[in-house]
């Protein structure tokens, strides 16, 4: 056993989340063939079979879903005793895994990018978009350090910091500009264009409109904003968007914005990390960098 090595678990873990070789190996940035062979030396370093194999998919074995969730905690704790050391060496510096859902990366990661660069120039960010529920299991199993995400999360492990608060903005065909603004209560008669199941966004925008789940106007889901818009340009219905999102996704289509009637819809956007992470305090530090009013995206210009 005494050849057992961190990369064995590396890999072992990365299969064990994708299920699939191609993807893990692609995850670890090996080939394939290697990754096999990594896994079947920790299954003979094992004596016992951790995957069995079928055409189309893997399933891990009873000790395999064992060995996944002991390795999980391993590699965690590698991992917040490289942050614990650099915790104690000065300003943050180093890798910096930060999940961000895929409504907030467009419009507000090149701004805190330059931001985190300009005050932590040995800072080497590393950013994931992914839906929040995958980013709070990628935190809880050590895979991101923080995440930027719309709260609340209401995760007991996860420490949460609000950064700001933003709008949701009605988006009309541009030959509906002169209409009144629609009641909050109106909207879920209109054909309304939402988000896919999973964007947190989605959940937010029924529940602050007072929408039913499924939304008897509703007749496309998209995978994102921009689709949503141009949906809209093309006169199919209506949608909602955070206000950070207005300037760059409505200059490319004949679409009207509009301010809803109070109280104004919205969400709060702030960090989240583990309660244990060693680097807790700095990443409270960063946050309150990431608060100040110079941070804060711009208000949308509504005509």
């Amino acid at each position: 056993m005494t050849q057992l090595t961190m990369k064995h678990l590396r890999y072992f873990e990365a299969l064990a989340r994708h299920r699939h070789f191609g993807r893990a190996a692609e995850a670890s940035a090996i080939s394939q063939p290697a990754l096999s062979l990594q896994i079947k030396e920790l299954e003979e370093l094992l004596g016992a079979p951790l995957v069995e194999r079928g055409p189309r998919q893997i399933r891990l074995t009873s000790l395999g879903e064992d060995f996944a969730l002991r390795a999980r905690d391993v590699l965690r704790s590698v991992d917040e005793l490289a942050s614990l050391a650099r915790a104690s060496t000065g300003p943050l510096a180093g890798r910096l895994r930060l999940g961000i859902i895929p409504t907030i990366a467009p419009y507000f990661l090149p701004q805190l990018i330059r931001r985190l660069s300009h005050h932590f120039p040995d800072l080497e960010l590393r950013p994931r978009e992914a839906v929040t529920q995958r980013l709070v299991r990628d935190l809880a199993e050590g895979r991101l350090d923080l995440a930027l995400v719309a709260l609340p999360v209401s995760e007991p492990s996860l420490i949460e910091h609000p950064l700001f608060d933003e709008e949701f903005l009605l988006v009309r065909p541009m030959a509906e500009s002169a209409l009144p603004v629609p009641r909050l209560e109106d909207l879920a008669a209109m054909p309304l264009l939402l988000l896919e199941e999973g964007h947190c966004f989605r959940d937010q925008a029924i529940a602050a409109c007072k929408l039913p789940r499924a939304p008897a106007g509703e007749i496309m889901e998209g995978s994102s904003l921009s689709t949503l818009v141009q949906m809209v340009g093309a006169g199919i219905g209506v949608t909602l968007i955070p206000e950070m999102a207005a300037s760059v996704e409505v200059r490319s289509a004949p679409v009207t914005l509009q301010r809803l009637p109070a109280p104004r819809p919205g969400r709060t956007i702030g960090l989240v990390w583990r309660r244990t992470n060693p680097l807790s305090d700095r990443l409270a530090d960063l946050a309150r960098l990431l608060h100040a009013p110079d941070a804060m995206p711009q208000p949308a210009q509504i005509s």
